[in-house]
């Protein structure tokens, strides 16, 4: 039996199908010096031998594994020991196979929880998922969501706390809509040294007081202590989102506050923490 014509060399198109890549990455190869270029023929077309094509194939090979273009150069020229190439591969594909095991449970929590709260953190879904339809609002959740981007989902359980108290307790939730409101009206009409700030942030504060105690009371710290406890379980489920620090992540998320809305939340910080304020261990005089 004949066999088929047998070139004894090819042209970079058919060089590529053979490989299973393209010629722009053949290109690419030559720019980089990862493939010597052949010899052009009368027509100024490349022309590839058998061993170019033992090479592009060990490339392709590489490539498809994974190994980086310049570690696949380092091994050819010997410069790098392979050892040390696998090595950072093997703790990048680790660090992938983390990333799709994170977005698998981000899926299945979604699909559990049937709503955008699954896909917050574990801490925080495991905290809200048995509050009624309709109780938690969709601003509640966008605020969670900003939240643990600024401060981490640790940050945001305790946030979730508050919020089921607010779902379970109508005239928290109704105090909580005033002073919204309130501070919603703290545009660039109002001057920062307006006498109503001082007051509005004392309101602000008290409820935030009477919250806490709600919360003390309901047990729910214990319940995210319970939730703690099973935080190794989720282990890397956030993903390769960047960490940034929470005064970074403040500085660039817009809220469009007015001098005087700023210097409400100063103050209710200060009123709120009075013993972080210069060494004072006693809030000031009201």
């Amino acid at each position: 039996m004949p066999l088929p014509a047998i070139p004894r060399r090819v042209k970079i198109g058919d060089a590529a199908a053979f490989a299973g890549t393209t010629p722009r990455a053949i290109r690419h190869y030559h720019a980089i010096g990862l493939l010597a270029e052949p010899e052009r023929g009368s027509d100024d077309r490349r022309r590839y031998g058998y061993d170019d094509m033992v090479r592009l194939l060990w490339i392709r090979r590489m490539a498809d594994a994974g190994v980086s273009l310049d570690d696949i150069h380092a091994a050819f020229k010997g410069t790098t020991d392979i050892e040390q190439s696998l090595a950072r591969l093997e703790e990048a594909l680790a660090a992938k196979a983390a990333a799709i095991e994170a977005r698998r449970a981000a899926v299945n929590r979604l699909r559990e929880v049937g709503s955008p709260l699954g896909l917050l953190s574990p801490l925080v879904t495991g905290l809200l998922r048995d509050l009624p339809p309709g109780a938690l609002r969709s601003a509640d959740l966008d605020t969670l969501l900003v939240t643990e981007r600024v401060i981490g989902p640790l940050g945001a359980a305790g946030q979730a706390n508050r919020f089921v108290v607010l779902a379970t307790h109508p005239e928290l939730r109704a105090e909580e809509d005033r002073l919204a409101e309130a501070e919603m009206a703290l545009d660039d009409t109002v001057s920062p040294d307006d006498p109503r700030i001082e007051d509005l942030a004392a309101q602000r504060r008290d409820h935030e007081t009477v919250l806490a105690a709600a919360v003390e009371r309901s047990g729910l710290d214990e319940a995210l202590d319970v939730l703690l406890d099973r935080e190794d379980e989720h282990v890397g489920e956030e993903g390769d989102e960047a960490r940034m620090s929470a005064v970074e992540a403040i500085g660039k998320m817009p809220y469009d506050f007015s001098p005087a809305r700023v210097r409400y939340e100063e103050r209710v910080i200060e009123l709120l923490h009075p013993a972080d304020q210069d060494g004072d261990t006693n809030p000031p005089a009201c």
